[in-house]
């Protein structure tokens, strides 16, 4: 019997998450929640059916929900979301695309999506509030925090370390062994080389801070 869930945020990657979500075949979308301005819009075949206000509505129904606002910059958005969620007593599942491949030996935080053609390997943590976002690679043994984004076909290798609230860019790749502190922003095609200790943003080969 499939769950109902909630998404909560619209956008583009609230499209992504509705193709994950659908290819599961545990959920039933009973809408979106966003902006008050935005009520019953469409976004592609599910409409937009409350704000943040609702939430404590939908909780108390015990249906689940889905955190599909994107992360490109800072993560401050999903984590006001998540806690919001949390506090009002809903349930924030782990999804995952069956295109994808998830390791028995791996574990995920709730509030996690792994997307389509992610691969996560034996020995990994992967905390709360997740974008694994498509084609991902997370090898053996590493340890991704919370409100972390891993974008799209952003390789990290093995024992790597990545602190809360850090987003890897798009193609970007980290070599084995590498710890990101809390707070960094890989740009997209970086190739991280040495550990990074101080938040901020980093690109090139190797990957170098510009600010």
């Amino acid at each position: 019997m499939r769950k109902p869930i909630i998404l909560v945020g619209g956008g583009g990657h609230c499209k992504s998450c509705i193709e994950v979500i659908e290819s599961t075949k545990l959920f039933d979308i009973i809408g979106i929640l966003d902006l008050p301005e935005l009520l019953d819009q469409n976004i592609l075949e599910y409409k937009i059916i409350g704000n943040d206000n609702d939430i404590e509505n939908y909780a108390k129904k015990g249906f689940s929900f889905c955190i599909t606002v994107g992360q490109v910059g800072n993560a401050r958005l999903r984590i006001k979301l998540f806690n919001l969620v949390l506090e009002k007593g809903g349930i924030l599942p782990v999804i995952i695309a069956p295109t994808s491949y998830v390791s028995k030996y791996a574990t995920i935080g709730i509030g996690t999506i792994i997307m389509h053609h992610a691969f996560v390997n034996a020995g990994c943590i992967i905390g709360v509030n997740n974008i694994i976002n498509t084609k991902a690679l997370i090898e053996h043994d590493c340890f991704i925090g919370n409100n972390v984004h891993l974008s799209t076909a952003s390789k990290t290798n093995g024992t790597c370390n990545i602190g809360d609230n850090c987003m890897i860019g798009s193609g970007a790749i980290l070599k084995n062994n590498i710890d990101i502190c809390a707070d960094a922003l890989i740009g997209a095609g970086s190739v991280v080389t040495k550990n990074i200790t101080e938040a901020g943003v980093y690109v090139g080969s190797p990957a170098h801070k510009i600010k």
